[in-house]
């Protein structure tokens, strides 16, 4: 049997590529280019902020359940916002916020953290949605079933070639020698798996994980997040120039963000299945990236597993897209093992999002 493509394909080397051209254009300048969905504008807002655009890391899928939520319910209206254009993915959104293409950018640690240690992009992390890694090795329960780090010895392990550097730095966080283990080339379709020529792939918690399982096939998860390569994702991410001149924008668009990602955790799942599947579709009507028809069991495991990955102890405790110190030096140890070194204030700039909390306590709580 063949699954169909299910997750991002990451393009790290491909951003770095042209980082380099981007940073010559880097402006601050806000554009209202890309695909729908937007936000009308409202004259009653206290704040006027225009338009601006936000390149999402994937496709319009139960990922950006949140933003969904920030359009149905006006959030982006009520913040002071005329258009907000979210653009569909696939796309780490590096070079063009470097260029100025968007103002915002739901990326990743890796690939932010890559550009800022490579080619020096005046890049920040604002905010993070995903505290834990989503990346999994999972296996089948009847083939591999690797449950640990130690289980990898021995065997064949489908892994993306965009995804090499992050599966080398989870064997070398485990101290595994890399001649210990069968590295299989694979694209992103989980099919190997099933057939038997991998026991394990390289995937995403939320996504072929779950793909694999509904197809009928008990997996195994060795999650990253849980040995040794702790990092955040689905980052919010703007230039060191926005940052420095738009803090009242960053501050209002974060607003809006947590409003509707808390309607994720407070709003029955099936009406964010619903919500999700109108978003989808329209993105598909317009042309983007999708891959056939939703099917809402998965989006709603999708939306349930996910759920996992943003609420966490911490953020319960300060806040969503918050990220504590301990996750910070966690996050900067995972990418110094990828080959990154950073610190804290190369890679992060958490004082909006602090700043939010501390002015609007009563946004901490987002669980019902």
């Amino acid at each position: 049997m063949t699954l169909s493509l299910s997750r991002r394909a990451r393009r790290t080397s491909l951003a770095l590529a042209v980082v380099a051209a981007a940073a010559l254009a880097l402006s601050a300048c806000s554009s209202s280019t890309g695909s729908s969905p937007s936000g009308s504008g409202d004259a009653g807002a206290s704040a006027d902020f225009g338009d601006i655009s936000v390149q999402y890391s994937w496709i319009k899928n139960e990922e950006f359940a949140g933003e969904y939520y920030a359009y149905d319910e006006g959030y982006y209206d009520e913040a002071g916002f005329g258009t907000v254009t979210g653009i569909a993915g696939p796309d780490t959104g590096v070079a063009k916020l470097l260029s100025g293409t968007v103002q915002v950018a739901l990326s990743d640690a890796a690939s932010v953290g890559a550009a800022v240690a490579e080619q020096d992009a005046p890049l920040k992390i604002i905010g993070a949605t995903f505290q834990k890694n989503p990346f999994t090795i999972v296996s089948l329960q009847s083939g591999g079933n690797i449950k640990t780090p130690a289980d990898l010895k021995g065997k064949k392990i489908g892994v993306q070639d965009s995804n090499a550097s992050v599966f080398a730095a989870l064997l070398a966080a485990n101290n595994i020698d890399p001649a210990d283990v069968t590295v299989v080339p694979v694209d992103f379709d989980p099919t190997p798996l099933i057939n038997g020529e991998v026991d394990g792939f390289m995937a995403y918690l939320t996504n072929e994980a779950i793909t694999v399982e509904m197809a009928g096939y008990p997996v195994t998860n060795l999650a990253y997040a849980e040995n040794g390569l702790p990092y955040v994702a689905e980052t919010y991410t703007v230039t060191d120039q926005y940052l420095a001149e738009h803090k009242d924008l960053i501050k209002a668009f974060l607003t809006a963000e947590i409003k509707g990602w808390t309607k994720t955790f407070t709003e029955p799942v099936d009406d964010t299945v619903t919500l999700v599947t109108k978003f989808y579709n329209e993105s598909a009507a317009a042309g983007d990236l999708t891959f056939g028809d939703l099917d809402p069991a998965k989006v709603k495991a999708g939306i349930e597993a996910q759920a996992k990955l943003i609420s966490t102890d911490e953020t319960e405790k300060n806040g969503l897209f918050t990220i504590s110190d301990k996750l910070k030096k966690e996050t900067l140890a995972s990418l110094k093992a990828s080959g990154w070194d950073l610190t804290a204030d190369q890679l992060f700039d958490t004082s909006i999002i602090d700043e939010i909390y501390a002015e609007n306590p009563d946004l901490v709580k987002y669980q019902p």
